[in-house]
């Protein structure tokens, strides 16, 4: 994953990623998504890093976190403009 790559690895019927991706679509952020169910390699990557629960987002390649987290995407992408 490059420096500029933010990725939101997700699940099927997961209300905290379909909220994440509202989040950054609505804000015109460009992302990918990774379907963990469908990735097994993806899968085994983020539970090595201790996740247990999606979204998990990643934005470049140290900086992630579990969850529908407003404040760590307005940190990384900023507010909605006016």
């Amino acid at each position: 994953m490059n420096l500029s790559t933010t990725r939101v690895y997700t699940t099927p019927g997961c209300a905290q990623c379909n909220m994440t991706k509202r989040w950054l679509d609505s804000r015109g952020v460009d992302y990918d998504t990774v379907d963990l169910t469908e990735s097994p390699d993806d899968y085994a990557a983020v539970t090595a890093l201790g996740y247990k629960a999606a979204p998990i987002v990643a934005v470049g390649e140290h900086e992630h976190w579990s969850g529908f987290r407003p404040d760590l995407l307005e940190l990384h992408f900023g507010k909605k403009a006016a």
